[in-house]
Parts: C-alpha cells; structure tokens; sequence
C-alpha cells in the first residue's frame, strides 16, 4: 500500500503541510515513519480521511457556468473500489469533489485501484477515464 509524506497529503487534502500535522498530532489521522524516519500517511488511511473531510465540509451552492472545459483532470486518492465479475465502480475523492468512474474490471484490476493509490480522473463529456501517474 503507497503511503504519503505529509507535504504530499497537504497537497491531495488542499490544506498545508502545517493543518495536516497539526491533525495528525491531535490523532484525527494516524502517520508513521518510512525507512529514512520521515512522518508519512498510509494510503488507505488517508483516503479515508479525505473521505470523511469531504463529508464534513460545507460547501457554498453551485453557481452559474460561464464556460466550460472537455479537459478535466482531477488528481485524488482513490475511496472505494467496487468489483464484481465484470464490471468496477472506482471513486475518487480530489479535495473536495468525489468523482465516480464505472469501468471493466479488468481494467481495475490492471490499474491496481485499491483505497489509497494516488490517481487522476480525466473527465471528458460523460466518461471519466481513471489514470495511474509514474511513481
């Protein structure tokens, strides 16, 4: 499972380095250390803290669209991965948008999606295509 550094986790959350260790010493999410001693964010935990800021977060009604782009790229933590024998329901949560992409499960399972990976969702017209960066 992929673990985070805390700039890393700040950047994913959209808050600073300093509001994600601030949270982490009041014990709102857990950290540990990688092989060189630094602070890091299990992925699965994080998602699941992203998830649960998300929820949180009060968020001021849509407004209007002036214009639009079929561009969309959302990079996130995958929350939820949903299999069955052919088809998965992957979510993505990047800051506070959730994005939701239905996909083969082969695909999945190509991919690796698991609650944690650091992905990117690119949204163009009704399809969200979910990518895996280079580590």
């Amino acid at each position: 499972m992929p673990s985070f550094r805390i700039r890393e986790a700040a950047q994913l959350l959209g808050v600073s380095d300093d509001t994600v260790r601030r949270w982490a010493d009041a014990g709102k999410v857990s950290t540990g250390t990688d092989a060189a001693n630094r602070r890091v964010i299990d992925g699965a935990d994080l998602a699941r803290f992203a998830k649960e800021l998300a929820a949180a977060a009060e968020r001021p009604p849509p407004r209007p669209v002036a214009s639009e782009s079929a561009r969309n790229r959302f990079v996130g933590l995958v929350t939820d991965v949903v299999r069955d024998t052919v088809m998965a329901k992957v979510e993505l949560q990047s800051g506070p948008n959730r994005l939701v992409s239905l996909m083969s499960r082969e695909a999945a399972d190509e991919l690796e999606l698991e609650p944690g990976v650091l992905a990117i969702a690119s949204v163009k017209a009704t399809n969200v295509v979910i990518e895996v960066p280079v580590a």
